[in-house]
This record gives structure tokens, sequence and C-alpha cells, in this order.
């Protein structure tokens, strides 16, 4: 018994019994799966997505790498790398943003896209199960077009660009979530709509099947090209924080 003191003395005075573990701001999401494409490639294969996320008082990083790539019997059908990062600075009453983008597709209407831009966003819902943001602010764009018979060495596209954005998610209850996000870049020569779903059920723990749709309409196009690209998805997602 004077052994089992002995003992019990230092633990609790290395660890008080009111201690609870620091919380973590750190959070990151991975995901791969079969994939459908129709528009400008119409195949089937497999993708891959990476998200992190640290949240702090203060502010806010996010990252997002997305990979996409199809082959039938002859040859590569679709590739495409997609690089997100965005920071926000929070305000009293919403934040102030900073984001990259860059978007390589080997067979898209436009093969490397660089894009831009800061401004300000606000929660306009923040509940227990709801949550709507919306940002706008100015940015640049880059556009590369894809060759083409009538235009083999095309040149790039620069402009200045506005961008507005909302992104809804709801929490249809403990183990369902729906993700909504909707941003249209509005620029002098084109304009770009992109719409961003997910549909995530958790099966146990930390894993998910998460069903996605990324729709990406383009106003002008290279001759020969869609305006629509559509990718939809399906999912095992691993979370971890």
């Amino acid at each position: 018994m004077a052994l089992l003191a002995l003992v019990s003395i230092p633990a609790f005075a290395l660890v008080p019994p009111d201690y609870h573990e620091p919380p973590n701001n750190f959070r990151a999401e991975i995901e791969a799966g079969f994939q459908l494409n129709t528009g400008n490639t119409d195949s089937t294969s497999f993708n891959g997505r990476t998200r992190l996320v640290y949240d702090t008082s203060k502010a806010t990083q996010e990252g997002t790498f997305k990979a996409y790539y199809a082959a039938d019997s002859e040859s590569t059908t679709a590739e495409r790398y997609d690089l997100q990062y965005q920071s926000n600075y929070k305000l009293k009453g919403g934040y102030v943003f900073g984001r990259g983008e860059f978007v390589s597709d080997k067979f898209g209407a436009y093969t490397d896209i660089y894009t831009i831009s800061s401004g300000y966003g606000f929660d306009a819902i923040a509940t227990g199960r709801t949550k709507l943001s919306l940002e706008v602010g100015p940015g640049y764009r880059y556009n590369m077009p894809i060759d083409t018979d009538d235009d083999p060495d095309p040149s790039a596209e620069k402009e200045v660009i506005l961008r507005t954005a909302a992104k809804f998610e709801q929490k249809i209850h403990e183990y369902t979530t729906f993700n909504a996000d909707l941003t249209a870049e509005i620029g002098q020569n084109n304009n770009t709509l992109l719409l961003d779903m997910g549909y995530k059920n958790t099966l146990f723990q930390d894993w998910a099947f998460k069903v996605g749709v990324n729709m990406k309409y383009t106003e002008v196009v290279p001759e020969g090209s869609k305006q629509t690209d559509t990718i939809t998805t399906f999912n095992l997602l691993y979370t971890f924080q």
C-alpha cells in the first residue's frame, strides 16, 4: 500500500485531475473512388482528393488537391489536377481572404488555368445544422486554350475578374451532410460558373461514403469544345483530426 501511494503521488502531480487535452485545430480529409466524366471527356476511372484545414480563433487556412485520371484500352482519356489554397483572416463581422487556384487539364477546353483573388466574406447563416457563407472580391485569371486545327498555337487569355461565391452546408442528421458551393467568375472576355456538390454519409467512426458532382460552365470555349464539363464521383472518405 505504501508503494502504491508513492507511485500515485507523482502521477497526480504530472496529470492533474482537471486536465483536458488541448483543442486540435487541424482537420484533414482523404478520399478516393470511382468517377464518371461527361462533356469534353467521356470515360470512367478513379479519382482522389485531399483537403487540409487549420482553423484558429484568428485565421483559417485551407488547401485542397484533386486529381482525376482515366484511360481506355488505347490511351489516356482524362487527366486533370486541381490545387486550391485559401487563407481567411477573421474579423468581428466576417473575414477577409486571399485565394489561389491552379488547374491543369490535358483534355479540357483550357489546359492551364491560374486564378488569384481576394475580398470579403461573411456567414449569412450559422446555426447548429445549417451554414451559408458568401464571398465577393476582385481577381485575375490566366487561361491557356487547348490546341485546335484552326488555332494550333493559341495565345493565353489574361483578364481581371470579379469573383462571387456561396458555400452552403446542411447537416441532415448526425451521420449525413450535404454541401453545395456555387462560384461565379465574371470577366470582360469570358464568364464561368462552377457548382460543386457533395453528399456524405458516415459508415463507421471516421469512414464515410461520399457522392460528388462537379459542374463547370464556361461561356466562351475554343471551337470543338463543349461549354459544360461534369464530373460525378463515388468515393470512400476518411477524416482525421
